[in-house]
């Protein structure tokens, strides 16, 4: 399966700009009736905002919609929407919410603090890849426990537990096609003494 990036999770930032206040959020969602479903919730969330601008990319259908809520055209929807295409995230919602604070921005004000309200939101979300990964029981021997650590790290996984018992079972996240390479540096490191076994794969987001 091919691989992609969504966002890791929630995200929510605040940009103040000449009083206006900017309230952006960003989620995870699947279909287009999830993200209209989240999108009328946070309507109704900030029903005395003057607007709660949007727009959501889906990867199935290649979706793109995105909405102004009344500012001017091209001013809100179109610049938030440019942010999840320049980062390449898909299988997103994002909603800017504006409370007016009696000042014009200006077209390119507008611009900027709405694009860079989703910004804000989607770094502070977090971004994962979603891809096939694996996940390994890897067992070590005390002396070997930091080594064993560095090489996952080189071998683009995650050690998500360590036990410690008579030896370290560490259990390791891996893109799944990292695995076999990663196998044979861990029987070199311990001169077979380590076996890594392949618990489970699982089509999810984990890190980028």
């Amino acid at each position: 399966m091919d691989s992609y990036l969504v966002p890791a999770g929630y995200g929510m930032a605040e940009y103040v700009e000449k009083r206006s206040r900017f309230i952006g959020q960003v989620f995870r969602v699947e279909t287009e009736e999830a993200a209209r479903e989240q999108l009328e919730k946070v309507r109704k969330c900030y029903h005395d905002a003057r607007h709660n601008c949007w727009c959501y990319v889906l990867r199935e259908g290649n979706v793109l919609r995105y909405g102004d809520d009344g500012e001017p055209q091209g001013t809100a929807g179109q610049p938030m929407l440019n942010v999840f295409l320049k980062e390449e995230v898909t299988n997103v919602l994002c909603v800017v919410t504006r409370y007016f604070g009696g000042i014009l921005l200006g077209a390119g004000g507008l611009t900027r603090a709405y694009g860079g309200t989703a910004k804000l939101a989607l770094d502070n979300a977090g971004v994962s890849r979603m891809r096939l990964w694996a996940v390994l029981a890897a067992p070590c021997p005390y002396p070997l426990y930091e080594r064993m650590r560095l090489l996952v790290e080189k071998s683009g996984g995650t050690v998500q537990n360590a036990d410690f018992a008579a030896d370290v079972l560490l259990t390791v996240l891996m893109p799944s096609e990292n695995v076999a390479a990663f196998q044979e540096k861990v029987t070199e490191l311990s001169a077979g003494g380590i076996e890594v076994l392949v618990e489970e794969e699982q089509f999810q987001p984990g890190p980028v």
